[in-house]
């Protein structure tokens, strides 16, 4: 049986959730995941715990707080002025806690999340570039369909 190496190219499919059994992603209930191992599409720590698995092992990886997506950053937290945020999107979006934001890289070639966590009355938003799983446990389910 062909074993998970580093570079493979992966089918699978994965469930992640968090220490409270939050489904963050899931997709047992849809089309497999194909990704290669070292491209950045998993966690380091999770990538690691992949080598050496067969094709067709299901099994759960459990991943200590911090493990999966780094320890949570306090300087990953930032306050974005009304005006940048009307010059990046739509000048007439309103933003609550909890909405998720994706912002153009420096560069322009891709993009990262912010989840809002505070608005304020002059409408500056507090966003949290953090992974939403940074500093916390994680359960992560997978099925290798198939290792190249």
């Amino acid at each position: 049986m062909p074993q998970v190496q580093p570079g493979s190219f992966l089918t699978l499919h994965y469930r992640m959730s968090d220490a409270q059994g939050q489904v963050i992603i899931d997709t047992f209930s849809g089309q497999p995941a194909t990704l290669s191992l070292g491209q950045g599409e998993l966690s380091p720590a999770i990538e690691q715990r992949l080598l050496g698995l067969e094709e067709g092992t299901r099994t759960v990886i459990e991943l200590a707080a911090g493990e999966a997506f780094g320890e949570r950053q306090p300087e990953m937290q930032q306050w974005v002025a009304r005006k940048l945020l009307n010059e990046l999107g739509d000048p007439h979006e309103q933003y609550a806690v909890g909405d998720v934001v994706q912002f153009p890289t420096p560069d322009g070639t891709g993009q990262y999340a912010g989840a809002v966590r505070e608005v304020r009355a002059d409408g500056a938003v507090l966003f949290d570039f953090n992974h939403p799983l940074a500093g916390q446990p994680v359960r992560f389910e997978v099925q290798l369909i198939g290792v190249l």
